[in-house]
């Protein structure tokens, strides 16, 4: 069986689509169909079932997939080891939210690149979720962060850490909420104050409003800037109130530059995940740099 025709069919189960698998491989969508039928010929059953959106395989399909692929991943590594044994550097493409990438992924990965290193050079690029997962199922990234977990066999996932929110204000602001009313009636006492925010829906505020306070926010954002940091240094001004993760506001809450008016027994935490195409981490270099990250992280938490 020609192992080229097994490479593609482990891509187009891995896609769950022909033309994914097609930009995937660097062929055309004629000539992956081409070569699934092909090897469809030579098992003598349907591997896959075509559907409006995408394929999903047959019983067969997944029993061949199943077979196949960690034999395919392990010729991976050894022709991978040996290009990057003789290669002097190789390139890392990351994808991540700008804010966690910036300030933790991109520091824990430095000391794999340049003359001290271990042939590493690195190219970041940063979006929401959502972009990263598409950008990394196209074959535009190599190793992506995300707090969203993809679905389908194309992605695999592994847990980094935990991300704790803060609710912070700069101290003129805080100064005029009523704590014990804060305590008492939750949300109520906070309608008046101003929100910054990364986005209109509010995705921070919210999800602290839902887990601390049972409710949802009322004002929309007085400040709407799609970078933490930014939100950081508005809530520094004293722009309004903001929900930052602790990493990012933990200096500014030691000087004093902002303060948690509410500090609750459970923090609301969000989730960062690892996340891979099916079978890359057979290449050394994006199994170096999933290694650090996840090395680094256990000092984050």
């Amino acid at each position: 069986m020609d192992l080229a025709l097994l490479r593609t069919f482990v891509t187009v189960h891995r896609a769950g689509s022909f033309t994914r698998a097609a930009a995937l491989l660097g062929l055309s969508q004629p000539a992956v169909t081409s070569q699934i039928r092909t090897l469809e010929r030579q098992v003598g059953r349907p591997l896959f079932l075509r559907r409006p959106r995408g394929v999903t395989p047959t019983t067969m399909g997944d029993e061949l997939a199943h077979k196949a692929a960690p034999h395919l991943d392990a010729l991976v590594e050894i022709a991978e080891t040996g290009l990057d044994e003789d290669s002097s550097l190789r390139t890392l493409h990351l994808a991540g939210p700008p804010e966690f990438t910036a300030e933790r992924a991109l520091p824990a990965l430095t000391d794999l690149c340049g003359e001290d290193g271990q042939g590493l050079t690195l190219r970041a690029s940063f979006g929401t979720a959502e972009e990263v997962l598409e950008g990394l199922a196209a074959g535009h990234h190599d190793l992506a962060i995300s707090t969203a977990r993809p679905r389908g066999a194309l992605l695999t996932t592994t847990p980094l850490c935990d991300e704790e929110h803060v609710l912070v204000a700069a101290p003129r602001w805080a100064g005029r909420i009523d704590t014990g009313r804060l305590r008492r009636d939750g949300a109520a006492a906070l309608e008046d104050l101003p929100v910054m925010e990364v986005h209109e829906s509010l995705p921070l505020v919210s999800r602290y409003w839902a887990a601390v306070f049972d409710s949802r926010p009322a004002a929309s954002g007085t400040v709407v800037v799609p970078d933490l940091r930014a939100v950081l240094a508005c809530a520094i001004a004293g722009a309004g109130l903001a929900v930052l993760p602790r990493y990012l506001c933990a200096a500014a809450l030691e000087r004093g530059e902002v303060v948690a008016p509410h500090e609750p027994t459970v923090p609301p935490l969000r989730t960062y995940v690892l996340v891979v195409r099916a079978g890359t981490l057979a290449m050394p270099h994006v199994a170096r740099a999933h290694d650090r990250l996840l090395g680094a992280a256990a000092e984050w938490c």
